[in-house]
């Protein structure tokens, strides 16, 4: 199909992936009763605020408490959108905002205001879940927009994207960077020489950030000024705090409660309350208040004289809101202007603050986790496209089935390191105990990563870096949430905390490491969050253990990690455990030790993990959860 074509099905599968994102909203959310939202966990009811203040960029921002269901599972998280209420008999009031901090049960939202709502100390608050369309407007216009160009530098990007036209590249001298390993050093040359596309396809601990940083680097001090880019906030972040690391001047774009508290001070509305001007914007705003003020203090019953005055009035405060309107434009302007990296995700490339800007060069991070609609958002504004991924770890998000399996999954990466000559693969990994990193080695990277000299000087912290650990026979069943559908296992979730357990007992200052417990499904790790508190009551037993998800540990490691791959049942299914790179992705967080709990005899009806638990078994690594139990 040629490009309108293709750009026409984006959009139609970009509307059955929005139907089904707002359908299973609805089913959680809409038109069910208070009592159904809290159980679910979309609402947090009754709440009293704890906290009320003027945030940043002029932003009201209240810290709330839930008073009833506490420590109840919830699915709120820093990031989302929010709507804060005021539940009445007839129809409720309600605010808008975004959460920028949230535990178990408490939560900050900046409403999208500058003032509290009127009615915040009238009691019987709560807190939803919002659905937020924005986003999906947002590819959908661009969509739009792409369908119809036909010319310039985007219209060269089309072509090559679609095999109509090859990526080019100038001859560069080759520069070589002692500190870089070969590899790193050759993706920054292909970078150098990149016209069009280049991209770096780097494997878990590989040094990718490093890599990107440097080329981002070199970059600002031939073109000035770059953008970069990734799908998720925290990506962003993180190569926002690298740059800032390497003394460079970075604008964060964003609501500031999607970032992390490290990066707010980086944020556009937090340099602009640092600007020199600040004090001087803030006096006119206060001068137009005022002026308002006043004039709407005259009533209707009023002579000549006061309806001259009251129009006077509001003529000044006009006038000055007129002012600071212009005054915050430069602002805005300077600030950007003097930033040598501007930094978004990839929806926030069509900021209104960058309407009018392109830039010589863009680099979007995590690339093969990014749709193809939402990577056009930054492209459209680049003269050049640096890529970073790493496309046989997770792929994109995408909720509908049938979008998926036509084409919305897919992404511009994972096409062009098939069909072009413009990557280059980072081959040491600085992470992984050898034994950790080999399977993913064989299986995904064709035996083309090497372990770092570092990691080989390493002093091994177990006698067994890797164990897979079959429950087959152990009657450990998987069970079903009927109100979630989702899968968990009692038994399984308290195996994995009891071997934790015994390798605290055997095992020096394990409770100062990093530990991961990753579970494939979220009623999992519900189950193992609440069943540490009976096997471990002293809540600072471990002081750095994160439980969650295996998309929640994208891009993380830790010392130690177990993955509980809690599916067992007399049929074989495993559900979405079947994706491969999913596990590819919780199998590479381990740097010292990784701990694999499943029932071989449902697991091995998938090929995929008939062929793990064999190569386990063949390295010495299998062990049958029987050994555990009658120690």
């Amino acid at each position: 199909m040629n490009a309108e074509e293709h750009f026409s099905l984006l959009q139609t599968l970009l509307r059955i992936e929005r139907e089904e994102d707002r359908s299973q909203y609805e089913k959680k959310i809409r038109n069910r009763s208070l009592e159904d939202r809290r159980r679910d966990g979309v609402c947090w009811y009754p709440v009293s605020v704890r906290k009320s203040y003027l945030g940043i960029g002029e932003k009201w921002t209240i810290e709330l408490e839930r008073t009833g269901g506490m420590g109840q599972r919830h699915l709120f998280q820093s990031g989302t959108s929010a709507s804060l209420f005021l539940q009445r008999d007839k129809n409720p009031i309600s605010s808008t905002g975004i959460i920028s901090r949230i535990n178990e049960d408490r939560l900050t939202i900046v409403l999208n205001r500058d003032d509290p709502p009127d009615w915040l100390d009238d009691g019987k608050l709560g807190i939803d879940l919002l659905f937020d369309e924005s986003t999906y407007d947002e590819m959908d216009r661009t969509l739009g927009r792409l369908k119809h160009i036909k010319e310039g530098r985007t219209n060269d990007f089309i072509n090559i994207f679609h095999g109509e036209k090859a990526p080019s590249f100038a001859p560069v001298h080759d520069v070589r960077f002692p500190y870089l390993n070969d590899s790193q050093n050759e993706a920054l040359n292909l970078i150098r020489s990149a016209r069009d596309l280049a991209l770096v396809h780097g494997p878990p601990g590989t040094g990718k950030t490093t890599t990107l940083v440097q080329a981002i680097i070199e970059t600002v001090s031939i073109e000035k000024q770059v953008l970069i880019c990734a799908p998720s906030n925290a990506a962003v972040d993180l190569l926002v705090e690298k740059l800032h690391n390497q003394n460079i001047s970075v604008v964060r774009l964003g609501h500031p409660a999607r970032v992390t508290e490290e990066v707010v001070s980086h944020t556009l509305d937090a340099q602009l309350a640092t600007h020199h001007d600040a004090h001087y914007l803030k006096e006119i705003r206060k001068k137009s208040e005022e002026m308002k003020r006043l004039g709407l203090k005259y009533k209707r019953k009023f002579g000549r004289e006061e309806a001259f005055q009251r129009k006077m009035l509001l003529a000044e405060s006009k006038k000055l809101k007129e002012e600071a309107l212009h005054l915050e434009d430069y602002m805005i302007r300077d600030v950007l202007d003097h930033a040598a990296v501007i930094a978004c995700t990839l929806i926030g490339a069509n900021s209104q603050y960058l309407h009018h800007r392109t830039f010589k060069t863009v680099f979007i991070d995590e690339s093969s986790q990014a749709m193809e609609p939402a990577a056009w958002v930054p492209i459209m504004r680049a003269g050049r496209v640096i890529m970073a991924g790493d496309h046989l770890q997770l792929p994109p998000t995408v909720k509908s089935a049938e979008a998926a399996k036509n084409g919305l999954a897919d992404t511009l990466f994972e096409h062009s390191i098939r069909n072009f000559s413009v990557a280059r693969m980072l081959n040491v990994q600085y992470r992984m105990h050898p034994d950790i990193m080999a399977f993913s080695n064989d299986v995904f990277y064709t035996n083309q990563l090497q372990c770092s000299e570092q990691i080989l000087r390493r002093q091994p912290l177990f006698t067994e870096a890797v164990e897979f650990i079959d429950t087959a026979g152990c009657g450990f069943a998987e069970e079903l949430n009927p109100e979630t559908l989702s899968t968990f296992n009692k038994e399984e979730a308290r195996f994995v905390l009891d071997h934790l357990n015994q390798l605290a007992e055997h095992t020096a200052d394990i409770k100062k490491m990093s530990i991961g417990i990753i579970a494939p499904y979220k009623a999992q790790v519900e189950q193992l969050r609440l069943q540490f508190s009976h096997v471990f009551p002293d809540s600072d037993s471990f002081e750095n253990l994160t439980i969650n998800t295996v998309d929640a540990f994208q891009g993380q490691e830790r010392d130690i990690l177990y993955i509980s791959l809690t599916r067992s049942n007399d049929r074989g299914i495993v559900g979405f455990l079947a994706d491969q790179r999913r596990m590819n992705v919780a199998m590479t967080r381990a740097r010292h030790k990784l701990v694999m709990v499943g029932d071989s005899a449902t697991l091995c009806a998938e090929p995929f993990f008939d062929m793990l638990i064999r190569f386990f078994q063949d390295k010495g690594h299998y062990h049958s959860a029987f050994e555990y139990i009658y120690r």
